[in-house]
């Protein structure tokens, strides 16, 4: 039976960490909240639990899992090179609503789905996530939903629809922002925006004026 834990008491709060860290390490399921939606989480580097995870939501290798990270240092173990763009973005909106698509390091161990050798990646703005990731590393974190069916706002929405599935449950209250997060993609020469989300256009071309897509004049 899946553990269910309110995140809000600081002592339970510890123990729900404790909990969900060890699961992950042990190739199970969490949901956690995050700053945008409820994410289903795994551990990025096993396979199987990828896997797993895309069997639950109901999605095929064709849409590859988003990775959260717990720092903005991570994606330098990441990916090869972080350009100057790049790393505008993240010292500006990390922890937050952008998610950055990069090329990954050829060395990386893990299988995310048929990803061509991109990874979407975010730093979550959330205390109980950033908690957890310092725990756990890289989570492969999807929305925590079914396939088709509406984006978690609790934990609670979310275990009404993905049950014993998910090993261990972190609660801490409905969201607070409920939108996606902005998706940018910096693996071409100049960034570009795939999805409007939390961060508006215009607000990206404050930190990078060259950006493309958006709401571009």
């Amino acid at each position: 039976m899946a553990l269910f834990f309110e995140c809000g008491d600081p002592d339970v709060r510890v123990d729900a960490i404790r909990s969900a860290a060890f699961a992950v390490s042990n190739g199970e399921l969490v949901v956690l909240p995050t700053d945008t939606v409820y994410g289903l989480g795994a551990d990025a580097f096993d396979s199987t639990a990828v896997a797993d995870l895309l069997r639950v939501k109901g999605r095929g290798r064709d849409m590859p899992v988003p990775v959260l990270v717990g720092s903005w240092t991570t994606i330098d173990g990441l990916v090869s090179v972080v350009d100057s763009r790049t790393r505008d973005l993240i010292e500006a909106f990390w922890p937050g609503g952008l998610t950055l698509v990069v090329n990954h390091a050829p060395s990386l161990s893990w299988d995310l789905g048929d990803s061509g050798g991109t990874v979407a990646v975010r730093m979550p703005l959330h205390p109980v996530a950033i908690e957890l990731l310092e725990e756990t590393g890289p989570m492969a974190v999807s929305s925590a939903n079914r396939h088709g069916q509406p984006a978690a706002q609790t934990a609670a929405e979310a275990r009404a629809q993905l049950g014993d599935d998910v090993a261990v449950y972190l609660e801490d209250g409905q969201v607070r922002g409920g939108v996606a997060s902005t998706i940018v993609d910096v693996t071409g020469g100049r960034p570009q925006i795939l999805r409007l989300g939390a961060l508006d256009a215009d607000t990206l071309r404050e930190v990078v004026p060259d950006i493309v897509g958006g709401a571009a004049p």
